[in-house]
């Protein structure tokens, strides 16, 4: 039977409409994998000598710590990890039982790269303690509880699918736990290291990680056996919807229309909520640049990619998945009298609107200095005038359907940010950095700031022939694109 499933899903794989624009991401993506792998490998091996170093005990310090590693561990998923699916409806009609199918879906997770990723960490960790005279069997089996914390936030985040708020949530509690103790005002890690200690020192008390991840496996499990049925369980929820009173657009002419759309899309759905909620969280990227918290991130073209980075959050989640948000009515609306320059301006317009805004309220990073907000002005004039065309142009190969719906179902997509989102943005990230680096290594940085913002102005001044050629491309990948979006897997 699950030989069957996953004949099901090669075969869908490869038969897909968008397979070679899937395939050349998930290449990408493979890079991104090996990177991260081989940093969580480095830091594996490395932590336990560097915090030694430091004058610090490393596995009091890491069991000290580690309840902050959970935690961003759930809230990172939430963002980044897609829920592997099966196309269940047709599975509904088929002589295979609820069970085997709801097991199926959940395997797949549980063989998902966000799990077995941390091994590259706590693997090499482990091998070290052992090494140098930790207790085996206290190391082996504190090993075991921390894949049972791994693997049980992997089932809790399947819970999260729809509960944005809670997630949010979460974040904001640890984020203020971890403030308070860093001003010594309260320290949480008082209550939880007693805890990850005891694992290491009282190994029966792994029973209660792997306790823990039995009841959350199996509540997922009949959570989501409950539910999967085909006239209610997957049925689409119907409400009423108020769009608001957008007469003020009308003053954007025949672009409006269209704009009106995409707001009231992003009041509506939660798919397109999750690109504002992720713009706002770019906003504080920046601190980890512009504060020098972190060594490695002081280099002086770090600053430019932190300031392309936090007025472009709108332009990077929003706008790389233009035309994929209108894919649901996409070749309904290329049978009516639309003109592509109208339809692409309205979206090039939102973007500008969304990044102006965002580089007004990175005004209070004067903080840190004059020349912090000087990169800041910069980096927008430069997503105002190449990115906002570079997405634009993206969008006319990227085509990957976005099912509005699918958030408010069990076995559902829950975010159009991911990670082939953040790959597919690094290379407009490389331009601004290549001509900054450039000026600050000649003349000083104010040639970089002023290469980069000459980019913008270029971009600006070329915007009717960009937009020309633009447009040129996606009628050429029209009908390509129809074929694309028509295809539900």
């Amino acid at each position: 039977m699950i030989k069957q499933f996953i004949s099901l899903e090669w075969k869908a794989f490869f038969r897909s409409a968008s397979f070679k624009t899937n395939l050349a991401l998930k290449i990408l993506m493979v890079f991104g994998a090996i990177s991260m792998i081989f940093s969580l490998g480095m830091m594996g091996l490395g932590l336990y000598f560097g915090l030694e170093k430091a004058g610090l005990e490393p596995f009091t310090t890491v069991n000290t710590f580690i309840i902050y590693y959970i935690i961003a561990d759930l809230i990172i998923r939430y963002v980044g990890q897609k829920m592997p699916v099966v196309n269940i409806q047709p599975l509904l009609l088929l002589p295979f039982t609820k069970k085997k199918i709801v097991t199926f879906a959940l395997g797949k997770t549980v063989l998902s790269f966000w799990n077995w990723m941390h091994a590259f960490f706590f693997v090499p960790f482990s091998i070290v303690l052992i090494a140098q005279g930790f207790d085996p069997l206290g190391v082996i089996v504190w090993h075991i509880a921390m894949f049972c914390f791994i693997y049980a936030n992997n089932f809790i985040n399947v819970f999260l699918n729809d509960k944005l708020w809670l997630v949010i949530g979460v974040g904001v509690l640890f984020s203020v736990l971890g403030y308070a103790q860093y001003q010594g005002f309260f320290d949480i890690t008082t209550y939880t290291y007693p805890f990850f200690q005891s694992i290491f020192e009282v190994k029966w008390t792994v029973i209660f990680p792997l306790i823990l991840l039995f009841v959350v496996a199996t509540v997922a499990f009949k959570y989501f056996l409950a539910r999967l049925y085909l006239d209610a369980g997957l049925a689409k929820k119907v409400n009423i919807a108020s769009g608001g009173d957008l007469r003020w657009v009308d003053r954007f002419g025949k672009q409006s229309t269209f704009i009106k759309n995409d707001i009231r899309l992003i009041m509506r759905n939660k798919r397109s909520k999750m690109t504002v909620f992720m713009s706002i969280l770019f906003l504080f990227y920046g601190l980890l640049f512009f504060t020098n918290s972190i060594e490695v991130y002081s280099g002086p073209f770090w600053k430019m990619f932190a300031a392309v980075f936090v007025t472009g959050g709108f332009l990077f989640s929003f706008g790389q998945f233009v035309p994929s948000w209108d894919s649901a009515y996409y070749p309904l609306m290329m049978t009516q009298n639309i003109k592509y320059k109208e339809y692409l301006q309205s979206k090039w317009l939102l973007m500008v609107v969304a990044t102006i805004i965002s580089a007004f309220l990175c005004i209070p990073y004067i903080y840190f200095g004059w020349d912090i907000l000087t990169a800041i002005l910069v980096g927008a004039i430069f997503n105002l005038g190449v990115n906002t065309h570079l997405v634009l142009l993206g969008g006319a190969y990227i085509k990957t359907p976005i099912d509005l719906q699918s958030a408010k179902k069990a076995f559902g997509d829950k975010s159009s940010f991911n990670l082939k989102t953040l790959l597919i943005s690094l290379p407009k990230m490389l331009g601004p950095m290549t001509l900054y680096a450039l000026g600050h290594f000649t003349l000083g940085p104010w040639l970089g700031y002023i290469l980069v913002a000459i980019a913008g102005l270029i971009g600006f001044a070329l915007r009717d022939t960009v937009f020309n050629r633009i447009i040129k491309i996606y009628k050429s990948e029209k009908y390509k694109t129809i074929a694309a979006y028509k295809t539900t897997k």
